[in-house]
Protein backbone atom coordinates (compact mmCIF):
# COMPACT_ATOMS: atom_id res chain seq x y z
CA UNK A 1 0.00 0.00 0.00
CA UNK A 2 1.40 3.39 -0.95
CA UNK A 3 1.87 6.08 1.66
CA UNK A 4 -0.89 8.14 0.06
CA UNK A 5 -3.36 5.23 -0.02
CA UNK A 6 -2.50 4.35 3.58
CA UNK A 7 -3.14 7.95 4.62
CA UNK A 8 -6.50 8.04 2.82
CA UNK A 9 -7.66 4.77 4.40
CA UNK A 10 -6.40 5.91 7.83
CA UNK A 11 -8.31 9.20 7.69
CA UNK A 12 -11.43 7.52 6.28
CA UNK A 13 -11.46 4.96 9.11
CA UNK A 14 -10.65 7.61 11.73
CA UNK A 15 -13.44 9.91 10.56
CA UNK A 16 -15.93 7.02 10.52
CA UNK A 17 -14.91 6.09 14.09
CA UNK A 18 -15.08 9.73 15.23
CA UNK A 19 -18.50 10.20 13.61
CA UNK A 20 -19.93 7.04 15.14
CA UNK A 21 -18.55 7.82 18.60
CA UNK A 22 -19.65 11.46 18.53
CA UNK A 23 -23.11 10.19 19.43
CA UNK A 24 -21.79 10.27 22.98
CA UNK A 25 -22.84 13.90 23.16
CA UNK A 26 -26.44 12.80 22.53
CA UNK A 27 -26.17 10.32 25.39
CA UNK A 28 -25.12 13.12 27.72
CA UNK A 29 -28.05 15.25 26.52
CA UNK A 30 -30.50 12.38 27.11
CA UNK A 31 -29.25 12.05 30.68
CA UNK A 32 -29.71 15.76 31.35
CA UNK A 33 -33.37 15.46 30.38
CA UNK A 34 -34.04 12.13 32.09
CA UNK A 35 -31.44 11.50 34.83
CA UNK A 36 -33.47 8.83 36.64
CA UNK A 37 -34.54 6.81 33.63
CA UNK A 38 -33.50 3.31 32.70
CA UNK A 39 -32.93 1.97 29.20
CA UNK A 40 -35.56 -0.79 29.22
CA UNK A 41 -33.97 -3.01 26.57
CA UNK A 42 -30.64 -3.27 28.37
CA UNK A 43 -31.54 -2.42 31.95
CA UNK A 44 -28.74 0.12 32.31
CA UNK A 45 -29.47 3.36 34.19
CA UNK A 46 -29.23 6.60 32.21
CA UNK A 47 -26.26 7.84 34.23
CA UNK A 48 -24.26 4.91 32.81
CA UNK A 49 -24.80 6.26 29.31
CA UNK A 50 -23.91 9.78 30.41
CA UNK A 51 -20.59 8.51 31.76
CA UNK A 52 -19.91 6.50 28.59
CA UNK A 53 -20.98 9.52 26.51
CA UNK A 54 -18.39 11.76 28.17
CA UNK A 55 -15.67 9.17 27.57
CA UNK A 56 -16.73 8.80 23.91
CA UNK A 57 -16.44 12.54 23.31
CA UNK A 58 -13.04 12.63 25.02
CA UNK A 59 -11.91 9.59 22.99
CA UNK A 60 -12.89 11.27 19.73
CA UNK A 61 -10.95 14.37 20.70
CA UNK A 62 -7.93 12.24 21.65
CA UNK A 63 -7.76 10.38 18.33
CA UNK A 64 -8.24 13.53 16.24
CA UNK A 65 -5.90 15.98 18.00
CA UNK A 66 -2.23 15.75 16.97
CA UNK A 67 0.29 14.57 19.53
CA UNK A 68 -0.25 12.63 22.76
CA UNK A 69 0.44 9.13 21.36
CA UNK A 70 -0.01 7.36 24.71
CA UNK A 71 -3.40 9.02 25.17
CA UNK A 72 -4.34 7.89 21.66
CA UNK A 73 -3.52 4.28 22.55
CA UNK A 74 -5.86 4.47 25.53
CA UNK A 75 -8.55 6.18 23.46
CA UNK A 76 -8.41 3.51 20.76
CA UNK A 77 -8.61 0.78 23.41
CA UNK A 78 -11.59 2.49 25.06
CA UNK A 79 -13.44 2.90 21.77
CA UNK A 80 -12.79 -0.76 20.91
CA UNK A 81 -14.05 -1.89 24.33
CA UNK A 82 -17.10 0.37 24.04
CA UNK A 83 -18.05 -0.98 20.61
CA UNK A 84 -17.52 -4.65 21.46
CA UNK A 85 -19.22 -4.18 24.83
CA UNK A 86 -22.23 -2.63 23.12
CA UNK A 87 -22.46 -5.58 20.72
CA UNK A 88 -22.19 -8.05 23.60
CA UNK A 89 -24.77 -6.20 25.72
CA UNK A 90 -27.32 -6.25 22.93
CA UNK A 91 -26.55 -9.87 22.06
CA UNK A 92 -27.00 -11.01 25.66
CA UNK A 93 -30.47 -9.45 25.96
CA UNK A 94 -31.57 -10.59 22.50
CA UNK A 95 -32.10 -7.07 21.13
CA UNK A 96 -30.53 -7.81 17.78
CA UNK A 97 -32.77 -5.60 15.69
CA UNK A 98 -33.50 -6.33 12.06
CA UNK A 99 -30.90 -8.74 10.65
CA UNK A 100 -28.75 -8.40 13.78
CA UNK A 101 -28.04 -4.72 13.11
CA UNK A 102 -27.52 -3.78 16.76
CA UNK A 103 -24.82 -6.43 17.10
CA UNK A 104 -23.19 -6.13 13.69
CA UNK A 105 -22.97 -2.30 13.56
CA UNK A 106 -20.84 -1.97 16.74
CA UNK A 107 -18.60 -4.79 15.52
CA UNK A 108 -18.08 -2.93 12.24
CA UNK A 109 -17.16 0.18 14.24
CA UNK A 110 -14.71 -1.96 16.25
CA UNK A 111 -13.19 -3.08 12.93
CA UNK A 112 -12.88 0.54 11.77
CA UNK A 113 -11.20 1.33 15.10
CA UNK A 114 -8.63 -1.43 14.66
CA UNK A 115 -7.96 -0.29 11.07
CA UNK A 116 -7.51 3.34 12.16
CA UNK A 117 -5.20 2.29 14.99
CA UNK A 118 -3.14 0.02 12.75
CA UNK A 119 -2.79 2.50 9.88
CA UNK A 120 -2.03 5.62 11.93
CA UNK A 121 1.10 7.55 10.91
CA UNK A 122 4.35 7.09 12.80
CA UNK A 123 3.90 10.54 14.35
CA UNK A 124 0.77 9.24 16.12
CA UNK A 125 2.40 6.09 17.48
CA UNK A 126 4.21 5.53 20.72
CA UNK A 127 7.96 5.57 20.19
CA UNK A 128 10.38 3.41 22.07
CA UNK A 129 9.79 4.27 25.70
CA UNK A 130 13.03 2.75 27.00
CA UNK A 131 16.12 3.22 24.83
CA UNK A 132 17.95 0.02 23.94
CA UNK A 133 21.29 -0.56 25.64
CA UNK A 134 24.28 -0.80 23.34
Amino acid sequence: MTVRAKSIVYWTMTILVAFSMSGGAAQIWQYVHNPHGVVPELGYPMYFFAIIGVWKVLGVIAILVPGYPLLKEWAYAGIFFDATGAAASVAFVGGYGAYGFHVIAPLIIAGFTVASWRLRPESRKIGVLIPAKN
